[in-house]
């Protein structure tokens, strides 16, 4: 066989094999007749949520809204003042306690 034909062959099959792959439907996909429903963004996205606090030695860092931040750094452009054990106080004068949501809803 002439290089020439190989080379018609090998793009041809090229060509039947990418044309398969596109009517091949996403696995992921939710199945036919599903539903799009816009997730409304709520109030709550602009809340600040203390995830965690990790102290090593002299150096404390908080995990807010999944960040990782210092003392002096800013979120949502207000400074963090202060990292404790559980809290974080920021200049404008909240403090984010950690597991606020379940002492909130003990009623403590």
């Amino acid at each position: 066989m002439s290089l020439l034909k190989i080379s018609s062959l090998v793009a041809l099959l090229m060509l039947v094999t990418s044309t398969q792959a596109e009517t091949l439907r996403d696995p992921t996909r939710p199945g036919y007749g599903a539903l799009v429903i816009a997730s409304a963004v709520s109030s709550q996205s602009s809340d600040l949520i203390l995830n965690s606090v990790i102290k090593s030695g002299s150096a404390s860092r908080a995990v807010i809204n999944n960040k990782i931040f210092e003392v002096g750094d800013r979120v949502q452009g207000v400074r963090i003042t202060a990292i404790e054990i559980n809290s974080v106080s920021l200049s404008d004068g909240r403090k984010l306690t950690m597991y606020q949501a379940i002492t909130e809803s003990k009623g403590n």
